[in-house]
């Protein structure tokens, strides 16, 4: 099992940066993409960034160029900056990571940290 606790979530006006952490523990050695994923009221989870376990980011066209993904492999966390927010951007942020178990692929997720841009 994986266990993911994200941190870093609140309240910013537009423009504003927020930071989220995700820290990952338990079978961290089968981890391998890691990302955020966000769910706006009344919307479907979208993906947001996710990163391979070699560094190489992928993003959504909506935020790229205004958020950027990292990991910590030693420390085993996954980081998101995230600035020049927009009230778009309002949303429950979820850690995601895929890890190789004894029955394929498996998906681990965090509980979510809320992020609210306002206008």
């Amino acid at each position: 099992q994986i266990q993911l606790v994200e941190s870093g979530g609140g309240l910013v006006q537009a423009g504003e940066s927020l930071r989220l952490s995700c820290a990952a523990s338990g079978r961290v050695f089968s981890i391998n993409t890691m990302g955020w994923y966000r769910q706006a009221p009344g919307k479907q989870r979208e993906l947001v960034a996710t990163i391979t376990h070699g560094g190489i980011p992928d993003y959504a066209d909506s935020v790229k160029g205004r958020f950027t993904i990292s990991r910590d492999n030693a420390k085993n966390t996954v980081s998101l900056q995230m600035n020049s927010l927009k009230p778009g951007d309002t949303g429950v942020y979820s850690c995601n990571a895929g890890a190789l178990g004894a029955g394929g692929r498996e998906e681990y997720w965090g509980q979510g940290t809320q992020v609210t841009v306002s206008s």
